[in-house]
């Protein structure tokens, strides 16, 4: 399936943090109420096409800040080499800390291929062995494959995004900030929250040959990504914020559903996320809704027919049942209609009686059936038609 464009119709909305008055939060409604989901392991790609297995795990992860890398060090320190395929040992006389910085990180070469002596003039991020992060177990491992770090984090009972980098548990949700300035000279810091399509990457995420976020293979999310994302969303904006976007989001999907049930199909590209639509999940569906279509002739003639039989059984049965309740009154029945028989008796006892009489039933049987039953089954048959992974990497 293709890869909708970056630049598409979105809507964003503004609220307050209730947690701090300087602050304000820009959120995607369109990212946030998509259908994305991580498939690796079910489909990604990986962002190389030489490397498959590595999801988007191939160049390794930065750290924001000290504070980031002394939370994951502390995971790293409690890894086993029976849940870490490249864990890097505890030396022969086993002193050694296999959570020590040389172990499992380095300094990521500046352009000009320097490195900063103390670590000022260069990036620190997990090491890149055998052409993808440390910490990625591959395809064929006993534990599994995946980032050791998740796996280590389910297995603890953890959520994943206190044991992993931040920039690889916020991925593919982006918050960035910036300052805005009133005409009155006040200001106030802006937090986006949206998604962190290629261009989150720099220059060289034009350079992918393949990237989830906005591809419809990704989009198959069984919940809208506000919901599927909650923890790590709530650890991005505090807990009172989240109950303020999941307000926002409600909206905006019943607003969806709104435009989508009154026939305004041309409204859907400006309120929903363009893979989402493409994949046919709105909402976090996994099918197509179907469309409500009027029935065939073919079907009409098998509708109205089967009512019309079910009429005639019956009145045939209530008749027999009215004519003979017992044995006695039957008999009874029998000798009065043998003693006295009659034209007017044998047209209502005899469907077989020639003459005047049956065109008559028949004439007046036909029409009542056709005109009651035809309605009524296709009133119940529109009625019926229209109604209603824990990702490792």
């Amino acid at each position: 399936m293709p890869e909708t464009p970056l630049d598409i119709a979105r809507t964003w909305a503004e609220l307050p943090d209730p947690a701090n008055p300087e602050q304000r939060f820009r959120v995607d409604l369109t990212w946030l109420t998509s259908s994305w989901t991580c498939i690796f392991g079910s489909g990604c790609k990986g962002i190389y096409a030489d490397r498959p297995d590595d999801g988007c795990c191939t160049l390794g992860a930065h750290f924001t800040d000290d504070e980031d890398f002394e939370r994951v060090r502390a995971v790293v320190a409690e890894l086993g080499e029976d849940e870490w395929q490249y864990h890097p040992g505890r030396g022969k006389r086993g002193d050694k800390d296999p959570s020590r910085r040389s172990a499992w990180t380095e300094l990521e070469a500046s352009p000009d291929g320097s490195e900063g002596p103390d670590g000022s003039d260069a990036a620190r991020k997990t090491k890149v062995v055998d052409g993808a992060c440390i910490m990625l177990n591959r395809p064929g491992f006993p534990a599994g494959a995946g980032c050791a770090l998740h796996q280590h984090a389910v297995l603890t009972g953890r959520p994943p995004h206190e044991a992993k980098p931040d920039v690889c548990w916020q991925l593919p949700i982006r918050r960035s900030y910036r300052t805005v300035e009133r005409p009155d000279d006040t200001s106030y810091l802006e937090v986006t929250i949206a998604e962190y399509d290629r261009r989150g990457w720099g220059p060289g995420g034009h350079d992918l040959d393949w990237y989830c976020s906005s591809n419809t293979e990704a989009h198959v999310g069984a919940e809208p990504v506000y919901r599927s994302n909650r923890a790590e969303l709530t650890a991005l904006m505090g807990e009172a914020a989240y109950a303020a976007l999941v307000l926002r989001c409600e909206a905006h999907l019943d607003t969806v559903k709104r435009a989508r049930s009154a026939g305004a199909r041309q409204l859907i590209p400006l309120l929903v996320h363009p893979a989402t639509v493409e994949a046919g999940t709105v909402g976090g569906r996994r099918t197509r809704v179907p469309r409500r279509r009027p029935a065939t002739p073919a079907t009409r003639t098998a509708k109205v027919g089967t009512p019309t039989k079910a009429t005639s059984t019956t009145k045939a049965t209530s008749r027999t049942k009215a004519a003979s309740p017992t044995k006695a009154g039957a008999t009874t029945k029998a000798t009065k209609s043998t003693a006295k028989p009659t034209a007017k008796t044998s047209a209502k006892s005899t469907p077989k009686a020639p003459g005047k009489t049956t065109p008559k039933a028949a004439g007046k049987a036909t029409p009542k059936t056709a005109s009651t039953s035809t309605p009524k089954a296709s009133g119940k048959s529109v009625a019926k038609a229209s109604g209603k992974t824990s990702p490792t990497s």
